[in-house]
């Protein structure tokens, strides 16, 4: 299904909108991403990070009236709420959960229905189009995302519908998952810097834009480090998709070596994207959740990690 025509409802994820004159200033020194690149007809992955440069949230943001939206996992979202607040008081600016005043569809193979809507979105990555209300986002791997006001939805649910099967969530997930493109959750909070699940790659992170919580160490990493622990895509024969946070093993070290990122399930098992340490992957033999659990089989990613591209953005 993952590389089929549909559409499904994007419903894992929030909105939080941050607006005010302030907006762009107090943001531009709490996220990885330049918000002096964000116009609109552009849009960018990001992350939070605490100050030793470990992701607290990752986001597709996007400028939106007089702000932005960010689009992060669900159950990230009041904490990032409240966590921003803290920050912003100096600021004029204004934090909202606006998820319940919005609606996300996500489209595979979906340009003709976009065309339909009057929306045509141009083919580079994290290009945005825009007809009166609504807002379509490419990303990296062709799919779109169509965000619209959520009085809007039921219409342009059958209007998706007259050209596009409907599938689950899970289409979408696994989709993700071949993309590359992981995400930080709930229970992966804090477990990351943003060069593990390749967000500099995508490009989520930028190296020149001066100062934001955790900017040393990513920047130091990036220059200087040797990243240990990076992302991979990896099968599972047969079982059910683990959660993100699951550990992963290898008889390279007596504790994990890992941790799921996203998982899917497939057309057979399942597949997932895991932070996993370079000897076991090097070594070949990886275990989820327990040194004696299931194999697990690596996947070519998508892309190529190119650090001297990387640092220009």
């Amino acid at each position: 299904m993952a590389h089929s025509a549909f559409f499904c409802l994007l419903t894992h994820e929030g909105l939080l909108a941050v607006r005010g004159v302030d907006a762009a200033k107090f943001l531009q020194g709490q996220v990885t991403c330049n918000l002096n690149y964000l116009d609109q007809s552009t849009s960018s992955l990001g992350a939070r990070c605490t100050p030793k440069g470990r992701m607290i949230s990752s986001f597709r943001i996007l400028a939106q009236g007089d702000g932005f939206l960010l689009a992060l996992s669900s159950d990230l979202l009041e904490a990032q709420l409240n966590d921003l607040k803290k920050y912003a008081v100096f600021s004029k600016s204004t934090l909202i959960d606006e998820s319940a005043d919005w609606a996300r569809f996500g489209l595979s193979q979906g340009d003709g229905a976009l065309l339909a809507l009057g929306l045509d979105l141009p083919q580079a990555a994290d290009s945005v189009a825009r007809d009166g209300n609504l807002i379509a986002i490419r990303l990296p791997d062709g799919r779109a995302e169509l965000w619209a006001p959520s009085a809007e939805a039921a219409s342009l649910e059958a209007r998706l519908a007259a050209h596009l099967p409907r599938a689950e969530l899970q289409a979408w997930l696994l989709a993700q998952v071949r993309a590359g493109i992981g995400q930080v959750f709930g229970s992966t909070r804090e477990l990351f810097i943003p060069q593990m699940i390749n967000l500099q790659a995508l490009g989520g992170v930028s190296f020149k834009k001066g100062c934001y919580t955790g900017q040393e160490i990513v920047a130091r990493m990036q220059y200087l480090g040797k990243l240990k622990r990076r992302l991979y895509r990896l099968e599972l024969a047969a079982g059910e998709a683990p959660l993100p946070g699951v550990e992963l093993f290898s008889p390279v070290h007596q504790s994990s070596v890992g941790e799921v990122v996203l998982a899917a399930p497939a057309a057979e098992g399942c597949e997932l994207l895991a932070v996993l340490q370079e000897d076991a992957v090097n070594d070949g033999r990886l275990y989820l959740g327990a040194a004696d659990g299931p194999a697990l089989d690596l996947l070519d990613l998508p892309y190529t990690l190119d650090a001297d591209r990387e640092i220009q953005r």
